[in-house]
């Protein structure tokens, strides 16, 4: 009987030593967002959240340890929170930092977008964060210095590089190292950042890295264009996790996957991945999936989400009762990106300037809005609420009546149409160029006739537009809208005219 429960023993020990033993083989999953600025759910709470994309993320780590969450650049700005102040600051993406040290983020890319803020704003943002932050083609340039950004971690200085390497294991015993690369698109240049040639810089960083990790990603923000040409130049690359576009990409070229999620956590990417040693082979497994009302918002990430939310309600109140309140429906997108509002007339664009021409009924001929205060870098659809139309024109502002000479505003609409591409480029309603002639209403502007237009305070100031300012000797008159109008605000007044439709 000893002997055979020695051997029984013994048997059990090989066994169990044989399942323990390392298989060369291990599982991991990415979580992927990006282009993501709101924390609350959007579009009357169908869509986004972070505290339900926490819900998912914690389910995963659940299914397995090995789960890391990664944004692929443009979180800090654009944000309605974000030009609010609070603590007497502009919030200024301090709320997307508290709430993504809550979930535990492990690694960011810098977007385009987190160049909106100024260097001071940045480095408290960064400073902030308790995440990773990559980026092989953007430095920091100060008094003609050009050095890498960083992070101050606990008293140090701590720079940002290119590439980012993480060693993770499984219950087998099986350890790999994952690398990560990373570019930014030179899209938003600031005086205070030195972009560097993105092909080059990757190339050079993958060339850096790919001897140190067993297994190299790609997580950017850059065109779909572009990531192409990342994946043909490094064939290598199982994987490049993007953003920029706002829509959902899914792309092969040669080997390699190129993903991107909607905006604003609409939806999310899952990588499940299984790496096989032996061979260096990665088996990649992406489901694309939408972050819904069916999803249960995690409940601890939730009081950090509502805290902000509060702050946000708080502000907006002051302009409209009922934030929340549904004041138009659309099965079309009003596109609001970056690009075209500040490139071509779109029909948000157009909204807004018919919204501004609607709040004084009758005394305008047509009204323009530069595109630059269009802040939202997406589209709307669906249930629009007062709450989307803050974020679509986050600094507010009045809009001005304004009585000018025609050989004014003709001038004012070449600058617009010249500035394409700039945030001085003109949204414009009842406003159409022929010919290379302007028309106000289906009429030719006569050079000597007055006319009397709708425009926002800001365009006022000459900072957008040089020739269009209140001491131009062909500036007429001007009338300021008092409190209480709806030309107070121009979101109050675009609010208005979509519940008067």
């Amino acid at each position: 009987m000893r002997r055979i429960s020695f051997l029984s023993i013994l048997f059990s020990f090989v066994f169990l030593a044989s399942c323990s033993k390392d298989d060369d083989k291990i599982s991991f999953t990415f979580l992927q967002v990006n282009d993501v600025y709101e924390i609350a759910p959007i579009q009357g709470g169908k869509y986004g959240g972070m505290a339900r994309l926490e819900t998912i993320h914690q389910n995963l780590k659940q299914e397995n340890p090995n789960t890391m969450l990664v944004m692929a650049g443009d979180f800090l700005n654009p944000s309605l929170l974000g030009t609010m102040k609070y603590e007497g600051d502009r919030i200024r993406g301090k709320q997307m930092v508290e709430v993504m040290n809550a979930m535990d983020f492990e690694l960011v890319a810098f977007g385009n977008h987190e160049f909106d803020l100024s260097n001071k704003d940045l480095q408290k943002r960064m400073n902030e964060s308790e995440f990773q932050w990559i980026s092989a083609n953007v430095m920091n340039q100060l008094d003609n210095e050009v050095a890498p950004f960083h992070r101050m971690v606990d008293g140090k200085k701590e720079p940002i590089k290119g590439s980012y390497i993480k060693e993770i294991s499984d219950e087998d015993g099986t350890k790999i190292k994952i690398g990560f690369i990373s570019v930014c698109i030179p899209s938003n240049p600031k005086s205070y950042v030195k972009y560097s040639d993105m092909y080059e810089e990757i190339q050079k960083e993958y060339n850096a890295i790919k001897d140190q990790a067993d297994v190299v990603f790609g997580l950017t923000h850059v065109t779909i264009v572009q990531d192409k040409k990342i994946a043909k130049l490094l064939p290598e690359l199982p994987l490049i996790m993007g953003g920029h576009e706002h829509t959902y990409k899914d792309e092969k070229v040669g080997n390699t996957l190129i993903k991107k999620a909607d905006a604003n956590a609409k939806t999310a990417y899952i990588h499940r991945i299984e790496y096989d040693k032996k061979t260096g082979k990665s088996t990649i497994t992406s489901e694309l999936k939408e972050i819904n009302s069916e999803i249960q918002e995690d409940t601890e990430l939730k009081k950090i989400v509502d805290k902000w939310q509060d702050i946000l309600n708080k502000q907006i109140s002051k302009v409209v009762e009922n934030p929340f309140e549904v004041v138009h429906t659309t099965d079309e997108p009003l596109d609001g990106r970056d690009t075209p509002i500040r490139s071509v007339q779109t029909n948000l664009g157009a909204l807004i300037a018919k919204s501004m021409h609607h709040a004084y009924k009758g005394e305008v001929v047509c009204a323009f809005v530069n595109g630059g205060s269009i802040r939202i870098d997406d589209e709307l659809v669906g249930d629009i609420n007062s709450v989307d139309i803050f974020r679509v024109l986050p600094y507010g502002g009045s809009v001005f009546k304004v009585t000018m000479k025609g050989s004014l505003l003709e001038q004012v609409l070449d600058y617009g149409n010249n500035a394409a591409g700039t945030g001085a480029h003109l949204q414009r309603h009842l406003v159409e160029s022929k010919d290379g002639e302007w028309f106000v209403d289906g009429k030719r502007i006569a050079p000597k006739k007055n006319y009397t237009v709708a425009l926002s305070d800001y365009l006022m100031r000459g900072l957008d537009i040089p020739i269009l300012h209140e001491k131009n000797p062909e500036v007429i008159a001007v009338y300021k809208p008092k409190e209480g109008e709806s030309a107070y605000d121009i979101r109050k007044a675009v609010i208005d005219y979509l519940k008067s439709q």
